[in-house]
């Protein structure tokens, strides 16, 4: 087990309280006035003395599992993504340049370098808005750690344990320091997954490095300094870009600090450093709070619907309903939904053009779910999105900002024509920390979403070896199995 006496007795927030001072002595952005008190915690070099400490035998079970169930995730979406427009664009621009041939992009035959495969496949993990969700920050952790992580792991093979335990710790990271700054950062226009991704994928990366304290240090600092993406790119191949980004920006970090390329040894933290620049809100004891004890990456959940996190209940509700009453479009007259503020802020898109677009719309999401009884990436399809039928359903849904609803809930009512009504509130939407998906259904997912890229029997062998990567000796064999399949790469 990790020794927590000595990690929050030599790293904790108490500890870094009480050396303020000579780390106030180091930073030069505080001044002779700053008092002891009014000084942060050390959180670059705390989170960085987690990540070298980490190991795979402090991991509890639960977390394990998680771990397990966020990588076959990953491998599931990114597999599915692989052919989308977005990869397709992307790879014709990447080919010309791409350094030699050392990593995979999972469901395809290409093999680029490190850095563009960890970029192409963390755009394919992302593509379909259908990938891993800590709910806490609507962080997907899995795009920009995991596919750092296998771009690494195919140039210096690591065992099934060491990956495991390298991706729980980037996803705690990215998710630790997403606590801290959400939800301002977010309200501000930031894309989380970007702007946090990126330091969780370094943390990874270095801890598969083994890299001692002050060159992790480094790694993070370096990591901090390339956040990016925007909420404006939502809807656009640009959001997929950023998880992408993150992934290579992280493990460009993580090698450049390998080699002893310096940064702030308070980056997180200083007063012109990661999180005063970008958000209104610090909350380092959201940082740090349990650190090594408490595991935000136990809290990781999987979308049933292709689409974004805000979505999901009123989808749920409507799935629901289509299927206790027989539903059909023609019937209906209107549908009322009460939903957050922040669902139409996000998903307010009120006459999509595309499947992408139409992962960003409420009145598209509500109507297909309802036609199709279904919201896999099939239903945000352009075909779906211009289908008349759908889209005649979509003029009559109306969503009202109504107080008192968390982002989480949704009182949905589809009224008939012939007056009856139906109602359905939901509390918290399949897939949520509190009604999870099954692993059963993960399973499926991973074989809808795999089925016209890989073999039936690829498939399972891939389910099979995330289930069991503990027992891998390389644990880049999941990479390089996903990408050999049969068919052209286009």
């Amino acid at each position: 087990m990790i020794d927590r006496r000595s990690l929050l007795a030599g790293s904790g927030i108490a500890v870094a309280l009480l050396g303020a001072a000579s780390h106030a002595e180091q930073s030069p952005t505080s001044s002779p006035n700053d008092s002891v008190a009014s000084l942060p915690p050390k959180v670059t070099e705390i989170l960085a003395r987690y990540v070298v400490e980490s190991k795979f035998e402090d991991l509890p079970v639960a977390v394990r599992r998680e771990g397990r169930r966020t990588l076959l995730n990953w491998v599931a979406v990114t597999v599915g993504g692989s052919r989308h427009e977005t990869l397709e664009v992307a790879v014709r621009a990447l080919v010309p340049f791409s350094g030699p041939a050392q990593a995979s992009l999972l469901g395809r035959r290409e093999r680029l370098d490190v850095l563009n495969a960890a970029f192409l496949n963390g755009v394919a993990s992302h593509v379909f808005d259908y990938d891993d969700t800590h709910l806490k920050t609507v962080i997907h952790p899995g795009g920009p750690v995991i596919s750092a992580l296998m771009a690494w792991a195919e140039l210096h093979p690591v065992s099934g344990r060491e990956f495991l335990n390298a991706l729980v710790v980037g996803v705690e990271v990215a998710c630790r320091v997403g606590n801290g700054v959400y939800p301002d950062h977010y309200d501000a226009g930031w894309h989380i997954t970007g702007t946090a991704g990126v330091i969780g994928a370094a943390a990874a990366v270095a801890r598969l490095m083994r890299l001692d304290v002050q060159r992790t240090v480094w790694a993070l600092g370096l990591a901090a300094s390339q956040p990016v993406g925007f909420r404006e790119s939502f809807g656009s191949m640009n959001k997929s870009f950023n998880p992408g980004r993150a992934a290579s920006n992280g493990l460009f970090a993580a090698i450049l600090a390998q080699q002893g390329y310096t940064s702030s040894d308070a980056m997180l933290e200083a007063r012109r450093g990661w999180a005063q620049t970008i958000s209104t809100k610090r909350d380092y004891a959201a940082m740090l709070d349990g650190l090594g004890q408490r595991y935000e990456a136990a809290l990781n959940t999987y979308k049933p619907f292709a689409c974004g996190i805000v979505l999901h209940p009123a989808i749920d509700a409507a799935i629901q309903l289509r299927t206790a009453h027989a539903l059909e479009a023609r019937s209906i007259e209107r549908v009322d939904l009460r939903v957050h503020p922040l669902v139409l802020e996000l998903t307010g898109k009120r006459s999509p053009r595309s499947g992408l677009e139409g992962k960003f719309s409420v009145y598209h999401a509500v109507a297909v779910a309802i036609v199709e009884g279904a919201a896999g990436e099939h239903q945000f399809s352009d075909r779906a999105v211009q289908d008349p039928t759908i889209a005649a359903l979509a003029e009559r849904v109306r969503p009202i900002v109504t107080p008192g609803i968390a982002p989480e809930q949704v009182e949905l009512t589809i009224t008939l024509r012939d007056g009856r009504k139906f109602e359905r509130r939901i509390e918290r939407a399949i897939g949520s920390v509190e009604n999870p998906m099954s692993d059963a259904a993960l399973e499926q997912k991973f074989r809808d979403l795999a089925v016209d890229i890989l073999p039936a029997d690829r498939v399972s062998e891939l389910i099979g070896l995330c289930r069991d990567v503990e027992t891998l000796a390389s644990a880049a064999e999941i990479a390089t199995r996903a990408a050999q399949i049969i068919g052209s790469p286009a």
